[in-house]
Order: C-alpha cells, then structure tokens, then sequence
C-alpha cells in the first residue's frame, strides 16, 4: 500500500484555484485509463482523489509490480498535457456533478454549516458560479505549472518494502 500526498498552498487561495485543481484532477485520471488498465488487469489499484489541500495518490496490490504502476502515475503527473476536447469535456462533467450537489438540500446544508465553521473555506455556490463563468485552457496550463512548482509531500508505504 503507497499513499501521497502531494499538498499545495495554492488550491486553497481561489476558488477558481479549486476548480482548476478539480479539472486537474478529472483530467489526470482520464489520461491514466488506458494506460493504467493492465495495472487493473494484474489486480493492482491507483485512486487520484483531489483533496482540499492536495492530490491525495494511492496505489495498493502485489508489491514487485506497484513502482512501476507509482511511476507510470508520476510520469503522466509531471508530464501533463491535454487537447482541448478534454477539457471540454471533463468541465462539463464537474459542471453536472457541482449543479447535483447544490440541488440536494443535506449535500448543500453541509456545504453551508462548513462554511461557517472553516475559515478560508469556498462555497459550493461561488466555486459552480465560477465555473459557469468559464474556465481557459491557458488558466489550467498556468495553474498545473504553479502546483508542479509549490508541491509539498507526505508518503506512507506499507508491506514488504526495503527503504
């Protein structure tokens, strides 16, 4: 089992910030589907879930084969690259999935009760007004480069692992 976590100052400053990290994120993993499908063949397991602070990476299964399934992640990671159809095509999704959580009333309640609890915390309704203002290829270009440059990592690494 391999978990990092890879925590960024910069996502928590905008919400714009926090939806590009999301678009990031959904984009990321839609690069690693095929690549990454043997690894789910051979019963290895890789999850990219976007944090509030960062990029959380986890990667579980037999250990001879996991670093290369970890490097895979890290290459398509520090080499980033999207055409835009993609890009269309992942904040339309993130603007359905944004509309269904503002639509349940406990989803939202939530989002309220932690607004007022969390200090710096963006709203549901300011991070879906933001997106349907509109997002930029170059703002998502700009924002990868800026969380590749600010990175700071925690790693835990559990099973029959030399150090």
């Amino acid at each position: 089992y391999v978990r990092f976590h890879l925590i960024s100052p910069l996502i928590q400053q905008s919400a714009e910030n926090i939806i590009l990290f999301d678009t990031f994120v959904n984009i990321l993993s839609h690069n690693l589907g095929e690549p990454a499908y043997e690894a789910d063949v051979a019963q290895l397991e890789y999850k990219l879930v976007a944090g509030e602070y960062g990029l959380v990476i986890r990667v579980k299964g037999f250990n001879h084969k996991l670093p290369l399934l970890f490097q895979l992640i890290i290459d398509y990671l520090a080499d980033f690259s999207f055409t835009p159809a993609v890009f269309e095509m992942i904040t339309e999704q993130l603007k359905k999935t944004y509309f269904n959580i503002l639509i349940k009333p406990e989803t939202l309640a939530k989002d309220v009760r932690l607004l007022i609890l969390e200090h710096g915390r963006w709203s549901m309704i300011d991070k879906y007004q933001t997106l349907m203002n509109g997002l930029s290829i170059e703002s998502l270009s700009n924002f990868v480069r800026a969380f590749k440059s600010q990175l700071f990592v925690e790693g835990l690494v559990q099973g029959n692992f030399t150090s």
